[in-house]
């Protein structure tokens, strides 16, 4: 592509809105230009499971029209939005990756779909996901292999994978991911962008259970949350002004008149007191991630921070991780799901599913997360924010869930999403920061976690660390030819 579209594609979010409210573009120029972008790359990547052309367009005409008229502008009009296939869209298929979902489409948004297309926002489609989102990749058994813009060989993290390659590449400067163990900053990390969990309950969620019609689907109640994935920490901070809010569907939700998300990432870090862990005592890292989180932390002190290399305190909690997911996970439903639909399903969910869960083993992990809590609480008493790696490996390659060596030392396959979870246990707010490039030409993200409720923190060191070491103006190259799934 050439000339303005091209162009457009490439500006963030907070400046197509910009553009659109002075009429220096119409709404229907900017989605032509990322329905051009998703055409152009979307059948190497994969980043798209559904895509909505068709609405799409007819909502930016109508958005057009109704500017000419001279009708209010949400803050959000004009500007494209990819979300997440684990997110209920009304008339619009929720497939979640799975093979019991092949046809399912909903019959109303998740509260999230409400105030992005109340806000303005003009949705592109659904991105490609693991099955349920039980999984940090981004392969499913119903479709497509979403492949990482850096490398296509190579995964681009999950479960929000389309989202991120979306935003990566341009197709959208916005999504929506959902973020129960890492799910939001792992593609942010593997793909070289931002994202941003906030605290436990400050964007609702509408539960999966809301009736038998949805096990599965957005379940993990006390450990999801849904996010915003931007190329910038601005455009995070605009969505987050669209999503924050209680809504009664959720029984977590939170008020949000504390934050004042637009101004929010002003005012840098200069005597913030960081916590730097490059390992939290039991990891095994990449040499090459440990070096570039180590640059992060010099970043902040530069900036003026005060960091301090801290022992966390606590042990490797993901064993207990997993028994709070099974506690959230509807085990009737799903296990009647294996048995109509099992032979096609993920076998790493089949197993979860399958295993003998005991109630002492999900009472332990739910002792173990207050314990968890403790602890960290203990140690955010003297810190104003934690910063890790957010992964401990770059991207590897499609078609595994996890590489089972790293640095030397044998690993479970999950052991490389060790950063992550431990933050969704403890409900913090916690954002991916591009922190880096491998000799491969591979990103690698920080994860930077605040105190609880803290967003306004997180948001403001993210915007400093922005400042410093800018990220927005590295692309990936465009893949020179389709692989296949």
């Amino acid at each position: 592509m050439t000339g303005q579209l091209e162009d457009l594609t490439m500006l963030p979010a907070t400046e197509l809105a910009r553009l659109v409210r002075e009429r220096t573009v119409s709404p229907v120029e900017v989605v032509e230009a990322a329905l051009a972008r998703v055409a152009e790359l979307d059948g190497t990547l994969h980043a798209f499971c559904e895509q909505t052309a068709d609405s799409a367009r007819a909502q930016a005409q109508e958005q057009s029209d109704a500017i000419v008229r001279g009708e209010k502008l949400g803050p959000l009009t004009g500007v494209p939005i990819a979300i997440k296939d684990l997110i209920a869209t009304a008339g619009v298929p929720t497939r979640c990756g799975a093979p019991a979902y092949r046809d399912f489409v909903p019959d109303e948004d998740d509260i999230v779909v409400e105030r992005v297309r109340g806000a303005g926002a003009i949705s592109l489609g659904k991105t490609t996901v693991p099955e349920f989102g039980y999984s940090g990749v981004g392969h499913n058994p119903i479709g497509p292999t979403a492949r990482n813009p850096w490398n296509p060989d190579l995964t681009p993290g999950g479960s929000s994978a389309g989202s991120g390659v979306a935003v990566a590449t341009g197709m959208a400067p916005l999504a929506l991911g959902s973020d129960g163990g890492g799910s939001v900053r792992i593609p942010a990390a593997h793909c070289g962008i931002y994202g941003f969990k906030a605290s436990m309950g400050r964007v609702p969620a509408y539960p999966g259970c809301r009736d038998e019609r949805y096990p599965g689907v957005s379940s993990w109640e006390s450990l999801e949350h849904i996010g915003p994935m931007t190329r910038t920490v601005d455009d995070a901070a605009l969505l987050m002004s669209v999503l924050a809010g209680p809504d009664p569907r959720d029984r977590h939700s939170i008020p949000a008149g504390d934050v004042d998300w637009l101004n929010a990432t002003h005012g840098g870090v200069d005597g913030l007191r960081v916590a730097f862990s490059s390992d939290f005592g039991y990891l095994a890292v990449d040499p090459e991630v440990r070096e570039i989180a180590h640059r992060a932390a010099e970043v902040f002190a530069d900036l003026g921070a005060v960091v301090e290399h801290v022992d966390v305190g606590w042990d490797d909690p993901f064993d207990a991780f997993w028994g709070l997911v099974v506690g959230d996970t509807d085990l009737t439903g799903m296990r009647a799901m294996v048995a109509e639909h099992g032979t096609e399903m993920s076998p790493h969910l089949v197993a979860m599913l399958e295993q003998p869960w005991t109630a002492e083993q999900l009472t332990d992990a739910k002792i173990a997360r207050q314990k968890l809590a403790n602890r960290m609480w203990r140690l955010m008493a003297s810190y104003d924010l934690l910063l890790s790696p957010t992964l401990t490996v770059p991207p590897f390659p499609t078609g595994i869930q996890g590489p089972t060596e790293v640095d030397g030392r044998t690993v479970p396959d999950t052991a490389w999403l060790g950063f992550t979870s431990p933050i969704n246990m403890t409900g913090q707010p916690a954002a991916s920061l591009p922190a880096g490039f491998t000799a491969a030409g591979l990103p690698v993200g920080v994860q930077l976690v605040g105190r609880h409720l803290a967003d306004a923190t997180v948001l403001r060191a993210s915007a400093a660390f922005e400042t410093a070491a800018p990220w927005a103006h590295a692309w990936p190259s465009e893949p020179k030819s389709a692989v296949t799934a």
